[in-house]
């Protein structure tokens, strides 16, 4: 997998872009800033605003170390086979940690929480992102749907992550129209029944799949 160094800097300048919004408002912030925010979106935890520092390290920062490297150590080298697809990948979840991180760093200095419907609906948007990346990714064993069946079985991960690319995008888009439509409160939880959908139906699909399989060869 080639390194385009213009796409890593970046990427890297991506994951760097809280730390930088954290150091330009840190001496307007106070000593004890809100942590935690309970689900009436009133604050319910505070603490010390050494503690964004170490959001900002491990959210974005650590996604970007994380996703660079796992392709060094993958034992089967199929993560390097994706190429420009898992650069594409991880610019996409390190944007997404980014400005997640922000946006808890603006919440933490304003004192409210920001609107949770868009925090919702960029969530939603992740999904359908990664839905269009599942069909792509290669049996590994650090990302994708990777259950004792899929590890198991090369045909398995593939249908399994087809079926999946289909429901992430899907149900993604289908999150994003009733968060926008529905009330609040119907929309969440609308929102919180798709997202379990869409994730426990291929990890139920591969072990069917599997068994399937291994009674075709009997």
């Amino acid at each position: 997998m080639k390194k385009n160094i213009k796409s890593e800097i970046i990427i890297l300048f991506i994951a760097l872009l809280p730390l930088l919004y954290l150091a330009s408002i840190w001496n307007s912030l106070p000593e004890k800033v809100p942590m935690h925010w309970n689900i009436e979106g009133k604050i319910d935890r505070y603490g010390s605003k050494q503690q964004l520092i170490w959001l900002t390290l491990l959210m974005p920062l650590l996604t970007y170390l994380i996703i660079t490297f796992i392709p060094k150590i993958d034992p089967k080298n199929q993560l390097a086979k994706m190429g420009n697809k898992y650069e594409s990948f991880k610019f996409f979840l390190v944007l997404f940690m980014s400005i997640l991180t922000v946006i808890i760093i603006y919440s933490a200095k304003t004192g409210e929480l920001f609107n949770a419907k868009y925090i919702i609906i960029a969530i939603a948007g992740l999904f359908m992102v990664l839905g269009n990346y599942m069909k792509t990714i290669k049996p590994n064993y650090f990302i994708g749907i990777r259950t004792p069946w899929t590890l198991e079985n090369e045909e398995v991960w593939k249908q399994t992550h087809y079926i999946a690319s289909y429901l992430w995008f899907w149900g993604g888009l289908l999150s994003i129209i009733v968060i926008l439509l529905l009330p609040e409160k119907t929309g969440y939880y609308f929102f919180t029944a798709i997202m379990l959908i869409i994730t426990l139906i291929p990890l139920a699909y591969s072990y069917w799949y599997y068994q399937k399989i291994k009674k075709e060869k009997v």
